[in-house]
């Protein structure tokens, strides 16, 4: 295809599609698919042809009819005339530089003839038209020779308009420009001129006319001084126009290059030219200072009207001509600055094409724009009763005075008057759309040349019309007089410069309250598309959402950081008041009383807290003051509006904000736990709790700054973290919570290192010579297990518990395997626990019973650290405090309910219940993991039901003949101190309860009947070692006795009378007595 396309644009536009083939092969085999994929190209191109003849058309008309144009008089006349011309030459221009353009044509019109035999009718002349247009201007000046006289007239017009506009800003101060307060007394007059629309008629828009007027008809140049003055008043503007979007015109250099073409043959009009250029280059250089000028000046101007006029907004009816003033001032602006520092000139002064207040005009240039469409009913009922009661007279008026009238001229002023007079401010719906044509139909029959009724003769009739017809406006039409006026679309097409606007306006702590103008300027971004082509519509709205989101988030993530280094710092100073750091104030408050030396004067003494709210002199601005103003900056430019809307889709700017702390605060959170895998640290729960109170109550403060619900946020962020993984799938507190002590505490705690103390309710450390890595009491005292409940609530405490279940299921899978190896020898010593003899031989062959006890040990330490948290749960009153008339309920049904009741109705409750922090019979999560567990699915590989129920019996027998074994471990002593014994074998006792109530209910059995059966074998076996006064077991004999009572004790199934029927109390009053005698008690 490339060397198709090279012949093609080498032979453009007499092409020989059937001599030369072999170039044009590969167009050939895809002529379907060429002619598809340059159709609407081609399309395009002919739709240039058509506008290109129906502007010749109507030019030659126009100068046929010798109109009369003048800006100040036949203002629509004129302006679109100028339009049409600029349109024209932009089109021709851009069409010019299209490079592709030739290749387009040809590869249709080729594909063309191969396909129907001969080419396209209109392709001669589209070639022609690309030959001709090589060198646009010098082709359009010769176009546009015979219109110099029309041209020049309409541009000439614009010297009573365009020389006062073009004022520096040190005139426009001086005349106190846009200021409503500068004369009080006049402030209720209607603002009028005879140039109503004049007034906020585009600079830019201007300079264009003149700059491509003059261009094209340079002539008059050399003929006409005013138009000379125009010329070199407009080039000292600057060095870009716009053609259409990002197109721009190098007036400069195109103008020199056009000057070139007329050395030679017109050498008097390419003097004059260089000079003015040569005259026009220093102001163009100083220009930029100009225009940062003015800018500073509107900054001002825009922000005294807005005051005024919010404070006032019945000011808007007289005075709605300052606000259009004033958006059209700023807009020329800001379009100026866009276009120049996306081509900055290499001058000595670049600060010139940077400006980074911005963000402020941009924000008063929104708010003004707001006012008029909230307060657009009192702009539309005052000028409804102006138009009605003041135009209508002052036109009846004129029009009598008027000595010739033509028919069709009196028909249509005649309406004007009715139309006008028949107003009221009770009619709902007004519409002046044929009232203004109409009047651009009466401009057009007076213009021409020997017009029965010359509007050049009336001036006093143009003048009042030209008010009328923006009265009107105000009335049905400020919308669209807003977006002529204030829509800055162009900046979607400057997408580099706009987002370096405002990275430059983001670094001023001044400019913060106005970044929020940016996003809100995407809404312009709608009026760049047009109906006629709607496939670009969708890229426009990629462009303007990723703007628009990019500069939300940029804010947003300004905003988070500030409020949440403001929560860091209240969280160090709340950290300050912890008990824990009143040691050393303690410490030296007791070397005062004992009168010991003070600390040398190197030393450097601590601050108490609080001393960093003592200050002296209010000038010294603390860390804290700076983040405090600016949250204060960034949350009023939260207050320009609530949502907006671009492209259909609607923002809303607090959204991004709660998202992005949404986002930080689990950051946070994660990172003050302080887990460390490696070392296996973690924060204590209480202190991570005290800090995320600290958190929080700061960022409720954040809510006197801005509408924003933090409590929606912050539970938002806390239910996350109750689960496995935040929203963005990182991890939680909860997952590190429950990592750590499953790998930390509860491993030491199954190795015995960590001794579970039922008196304290909490784990504590074992006495040895090293120095514990953490203080086991530290993190599960009734305060932690407190806090970590707080932390991670019920959803948390759920996902801990199915995690310790799964380390339990993972033992009773190896204590499964146990019973198998030695099934036989426990069937038959359950059948003669009652013959000690025979038990005796038994035991001998009995092989795995302290890994038995070992690992139901493991159980009972997990099932008991569960139990502890649990209790925590309800303890803390946390779901008292949220659902205080549920917890009743949840407790009476919970004592209704029975295990003989259907299994499933008994677990939901049960389940419920556990959820409540309530301690059921039968754990429910335990059952859950039993039957969802592959061990239980099927108990055994492949069994029965009754097989099944045999293992769990024979288990429950396995513990209870391997007890006395216990009495051989010197750790079986039990602690007064800790309520337990020192190798944790108490947990037994919650080990055997929890998992044969499990166990019975997954296989619905009667559970007292098992565990009466277990306490009766153990009973029996436990006397027995009481026979054994001089063996070893018989050292802790008594400490083992009482784990009989403590099993009793803990069940909800087993009686004090079921004990006392097979195991004699004065034993367990004797083993209490003589533990307890060992206890050295100490007063301190």
């Amino acid at each position: 295809m490339e060397s198709a396309i090279k012949y093609i644009n080498k032979k453009f536009p007499n092409i020989d599609f059937r001599g030369n083939i072999q170039h044009l092969t590969s167009i050939q085999r895809q002529k379907s698919e060429v002619l598809a994929a340059t159709a609407s190209y081609y399309d395009s191109f002919l739709d240039v042809i058509e506008f290109r003849d129906h502007v010749y058309e109507l030019l030659n008309t126009i100068d046929a009819c010798q109109c009369f144009f003048n800006i100040a008089i036949n203002f629509d006349f004129t302006k679109n005339y100028l339009d049409l011309i600029i349109t024209y030459t932009s089109v021709i221009v851009t069409l010019s530089r299209i490079d592709d353009k030739k290749a387009l044509v040809g590869m249709f019109n080729c594909a063309h003839e191969m396909s129907n035999g001969s080419s396209d009718p209109s392709y001669p002349r589209l070639g022609q038209m690309f030959v001709e247009y090589e060198h646009p201007w010098k082709k359009l000046t010769e176009e546009f020779g015979p219109h110099t006289r029309s041209v020049t007239a309409a541009l000439v017009s614009l010297n009573m308009v365009y020389p006062r506009r073009n004022l520096p800003a040190e005139q426009w101060r001086s005349a106190q420009l846009l200021s409503l307060l500068s004369a009080p007394a006049a402030m209720l007059e209607p603002a009028c001129c005879n140039t109503m629309a004049c007034e906020y008629l585009s600079m830019e828009v201007m300079e264009r006319w003149i700059i491509i007027g003059f261009l094209l008809c340079h002539t008059s140049l050399n003929t006409n001084q005013a138009s000379q003055e125009l010329w070199k008043m407009a080039l000292r503007s600057g060095l870009y126009l716009t053609l259409t979007r990002d197109e721009v015109l190098n007036i400069h250099k195109v103008s020199e290059d056009l000057f070139d073409c007329f050395k030679g043959y017109v050498s008097c009009i390419a003097t004059v030219f260089e000079n003015q250029i040569s005259m026009s280059i220093p102001y163009v250089i100083v220009s930029g200072a100009m225009h940062r000028e003015r800018r500073h000046f509107l900054r001002g101007a825009l922000k005294e009207l807005f005051k005024v006029l919010e404070d006032e907004p019945g000011l808007l009816g007289p005075k709605a001509l300052f606000v259009f003033m004033a958006l059209s001032f700023s807009r020329d602006e800001v379009l100026w600055l866009v276009r120049h520092s996306e081509n900055m000139p290499k001058i000595k002064t670049p600060d010139d094409y940077i400006d980074n207040q911005m963000a402020e005009l941009l924000f008063y240039m929104e708010k003004l724009r707001g006012l008029m469409k909230k307060y657009n009913h009192v702009v539309q009922r005052y000028h409804v009763q102006y138009l009605a009661q003041f135009d209508a007279l002052v036109l009846n008026d004129t029009i009598q005075n008027i000595y010739v009238c033509p028919e069709e001229e009196s028909v249509l002023m005649s309406s004007f008057v009715s139309n006008l007079s028949a107003l009221s401010v009770k009619q709902e719906e007004f519409d002046f759309r044929a009232l203004r044509l109409d009047w651009l139909r009466l401009q057009a029959y007076t213009s021409v040349n020997k017009a029965p009724l010359p509007i050049k003769d009336y001036t006093d009739l143009a003048k009042v019309m030209n008010m009328i017809q923006f009265h009107t406006r105000m009335v049905d039409s400020v919308e669209e007089l807003l977006q002529e006026t204030s829509e800055v679309s162009i900046l979607c097409f400057y997408p580099r410069v706009f987002e370096k606007m405002f990275c430059q306006s983001s670094e001023e702590m001044t400019m913060k309250r106005y970044l929020m103008a940016f996003p809100l300027v995407c809404t312009h971004f709608s009026q760049c598309g047009h109906p006629i082509c709607p496939e670009e519509i969708e890229a426009m709205e990629k462009r303007s959402l990723r703007l628009c989101v990019t500069f939300l988030e940029q804010i947003a993530k300004l905003t988070s950081t500030v409020v949440l280094e403001i929560c860091a710092e209240q969280c160090n100073l709340n950290d300050q008041l912890q008990p824990k750091h009143c040691a050393e104030t303690i410490s030296a408050a007791r070397h005062r009383k004992q009168k010991k030396p003070v600390p040398k004067k190197g030393e450097v003494q601590k601050e108490k807290p609080g001393a960093e709210s003592l200050r002296k002199d209010r000038s010294v601005v603390t860390n804290v003051d700076k983040m405090h103003l600016m949250l204060t900056e960034l949350c009023t430019c939260f207050s320009l509006c609530s949502d907006f809307i671009v492209f259909d889709h609607i923002i809303v700017p607090t959204e991004f904000l709660l998202s992005h702390l949404e986002i930080r605060l689990s950051e946070i959170i994660v990172r003050m736990a302080n887990y460390n895998q490696t070392t296996q640290e973690i924060a204590r729960p209480s202190d991570l709790l005290t800090k995320l109170r600290a958190y929080t109550a700061s960022l409720h403060s954040l809510s006197g700054y801005i509408n924003v619900d933090v409590t929606r946020l912050v539970k938002s962020v806390l239910l996350q973290q109750t689960q496995p993984l935040d929203s963005r799938g990182g991890p939680t507190m909860t997952t590190l919570y429950t990592n750590w002590y499953l790998e930390s505490l509860l491993r030491q705690a199954s190795n015995s290192l960590i001794v579970h103390c039922p008196t304290m309710h909490c784990f504590v450390n074992q006495t040895t010579d090293n120095d514990p890595s953490f203080r086991a009491e530290e993190f599960s005292d009734i305060s932690e297990l407190q806090a970590l409940a707080e932390l991670i609530g019920p959803y948390g405490l759920k996902f801990l518990s199915e995690n310790l279940m799964w380390h339990i299921t993972s033992q009773i899978s190896e204590l499964k395997k146990l019973v198998i190896e030695n099934m036989d020898v426990l069937v038959q010593m359950k059948n003669n626990f009652d013959k000690p003899e025979e038990m005796a031989n038994l035991k001998k062959r009995l092989t795995g019973g302290e890994n038995v006890l070992k690992r139901m040990t493991i159980i009972g330490v997990i099932l008991s650290f569960r139990s502890m948290a649990q209790d925590c749960l309800k303890d803390v009153m946390i779901l008292l405090k949220h659902c205080p008339y549920l917890m009743g309920p949840i407790e009476c049904l919970r004592d209704f309910i029975s295990p003989e009741d259907d299994i499933k109705v008994t677990l939901s409750i049960f389940e419920l219940a556990s959820a409540a922090g309530y301690t059921c019979d039968i754990d429910p999560t335990l059952v859950t993991r039993l039957f969802s567990h592959p061990f239980n699915v099927s108990f055994l590989d492949n069994t029965s039901v009754d097989e099944e129920y045999k293992l769990s019996c024979l288990l429950l027998a396995y513990i209870a003949v391997s007890l006395p074994t216990l009495a051989l471990d010197p750790n079986s002593l039990y602690s007064r101190e800790h309520g337990g014994h020192n190798n944790n074998i108490h947990c037994l006792a919650t080990a055997i309860n929890q998992l044969a109530a499990a166990m019975f209910t997954v296989q619905n059995k009667n559970i007292a009947q098992q565990l009466k059966e277990f306490l009766l074998m153990a009973s029996s076996t436990l006397l027995q070692l009481g026979q054994n006064v001089e063996r070893m077991e018989s050292k802790n004999r008594e400490s083992i006795y009482l784990l009989l009572h403590m099993i009793v004790e803990e069940s909800p199934f087993l009686s004090q009378d079921m004990l006392e029927s097979c195991f004699p109390y004065v034993l367990l009053r004797n083993a209490y007595r003589e533990v307890y005698r060992s206890f050295i008690v100490t007063l301190g």
